[in-house]
């Protein structure tokens, strides 16, 4: 943010030297200096959020091998998704099978299509995943409970630095995470 702040960039919403708003309504973001949010990755940067973006959903992961992007198996009803891996490799679950994508490599997941991805290989995955319509981005959870044995959608609540996922037909915790680690 520069030193002469206008009404423009108040009326944004903006809170810290992340983003830059210029008069016209324009915002230029500094990518690491937008706080994580709580995720099964080491890194999520909500980039949509941090720039006011209204239309589309867009988020930088990067994740450990092993960790997930996002909660869990799920899909979203209304709403189709484009990933994008900058670097590293990542297998993506879907209805149809693994679908492994490296660096330089893109998937479109349309609308009700199931997915979850993690991060494979010996070096972290960074990846984009882009969405829209942002109206449409409820998301349905579908696994197993460790508890219950039911394949049930998740509630969630947020606890401030952490999340924590409980199972929709019994209530059992069965997983939660905070800011810029896997588990907290």
């Amino acid at each position: 943010m520069t030193d002469d702040s206008t009404e423009a960039e108040a009326e944004a919403g903006e809170t810290d030297s992340a983003v830059e708003t210029y008069p016209s309504g324009y915002r230029r973001a500094v990518v690491d200096a937008i706080p994580d949010t709580p995720n099964p990755t080491r890194r999520k940067k909500e980039l949509d959020e941090a720039v006011g973006a209204t239309a589309f959903g867009f988020n930088l992961y990067e994740a450990a091998p092993g960790e997930q992007v996002p909660w869990g198996y799920h899909r979203h009803p209304d709403h189709e998704e484009l990933f994008y891996v900058l670097s590293g490799s990542v297998v993506v679950e879907t209805a149809d099978g693994e679908i492994e994508l490296g660096a330089g490599e893109a998937l479109f997941v349309p609308p009700d299509a199931p997915n979850r991805a993690r991060a494979v290989g010996e070096e972290p995955a960074r990846l984009i995943a882009v969405g829209a319509p942002k109206s449409a981005d409820d998301s349905r959870i579908s696994e197993p409970c460790p508890a219950c044995g039911a394949e049930t959608d998740r509630t969630y609540e947020d606890r401030g630095d952490v999340y924590v996922l409980s199972c929709a037909a019994c209530g059992a915790e069965t997983t939660r995470f905070g800011a810029g680690s896997s588990e907290t």
